[in-house]
């Protein structure tokens, strides 16, 4: 049994079952002096809501106790109850400065991000495909925009909020940050790390509508985790990961074996994004689209990065080769 309370702080996790291969949605009440900070917030459905209150409950506490919200990236089932607790009990809401746009679901940046994915799909050879993943971005804008966050957002500026140290970990998503508890060791990594699966780098354009170089970030930010030596990461699925830098180099070791995958693609005669894309992964290609998407965009930039391969524009779809 792992020991959630120490002497300064205690952890109440409130993990609920998920039917997908995420096998649970997690967020925590975290108790320390005279606050109760709520890491993450879970979906906005019964089952997160009747966990939160559950919880709350069996510890002594109510919502009204809940002293803070901090987030650690805008992905929905991640932020879920955020309206649903502030709107009886009107807290300060952290994130990161880049999920502000995502989270209040500001118009003109969304728009920016479904014609970044409509000329990112062109250029990669997704044909129909991505012409219909992208008509659904656009049409998703407008019937999920009962969806934005009410409460008004803190950009998380300082490198310490509430006892945590504030660590960058994009790769997962543009704005994801890591919240770090030096005294006890202890990381609560968002999707960073998950136990059982590996964390896809989403491919996100940048404020600006420029390609973010998702894959790399995603290392990036593994390493950084890997030069913690945690001794316990509170993920945002499935179980609390114990002395996680073996699995930290796991995961490093498979995107490298992944890389090489892709690069024996190309070698046999694959040429564009979606075409490797569909080699690799054949039927879940159509199937998870906009993930395998992504995660072939990431290794290809990334390759690119390390000059193992190069790319030539040919009718306005990118042919890539072997260095």
């Amino acid at each position: 049994m792992i020991e959630l309370k120490k002497a300064c702080i205690e952890v109440f996790p409130i993990m609920i079952p998920e039917p997908s291969s995420l096998k649970s949605v997690n967020f925590y009440l975290v108790k320390q002096d005279q606050s109760l900070s709520l890491i993450d917030a879970g979906w906005n459905n019964e089952a997160c809501w009747n966990g939160l209150m559950d919880v709350l409950k069996r510890n002594g506490f109510t919502i009204k106790d809940i002293t803070e919200i901090l987030l650690t990236h805008h992905h929905i089932d991640h932020v879920g109850l955020v309206n649903r607790i502030t709107s009886v009990n009107p807290i300060p809401v952290y994130c990161h400065h880049d999920s502000i746009a995502r989270l209040k679901r500001d118009k003109n940046f969304l728009e920016m991000r479904v014609d970044f994915y409509s000329n990112l799909y062109k250029e990669m050879g997704c044909g129909d495909k991505g012409e219909h993943q992208a008509s659904y971005l656009r049409k998703a804008i407008e019937q999920n925009k009962q969806n934005a966050i009410q409460a008004d957002l803190i950009p998380i500026e300082d490198e310490q909020v509430s006892n945590f140290q504030i660590v960058e970990v994009p790769g997962h998503s543009p704005d994801q940050i890591a919240f770090y508890h030096e005294k006890q060791n202890w990381l609560f990594s968002g999707d960073l790390l998950i136990g059982h699966i590996s964390s896809n780098a989403l491919v996100e354009p940048d404020s600006y509508g420029a390609r973010l170089p998702t894959l790399s970030q995603q290392i990036a930010s593994l390493k950084k985790c890997l030069s913690l030596h945690a001794d316990l990461v509170f993920s945002g699925h499935g179980i609390l990961i114990e002395k996680p830098d073996s699995l930290i180099v796991k995961r490093l070791e498979r995107i490298e074996k992944k890389a090489e995958r892709v690069i024996q693609f190309i070698q046999s005669g694959c040429l564009t994004g979606s075409a490797i894309a569909e080699g690799y992964y054949k039927t879940t290609y159509y199937e998870q689209f906009s993930l395998v998407m992504s995660e072939i965009i990431g290794q290809l930039d990334y390759l690119e990065l390390q000059e193992k391969i190069e790319k030539e524009l040919v009718n306005g779809v990118w042919h890539y080769s072997v260095k």
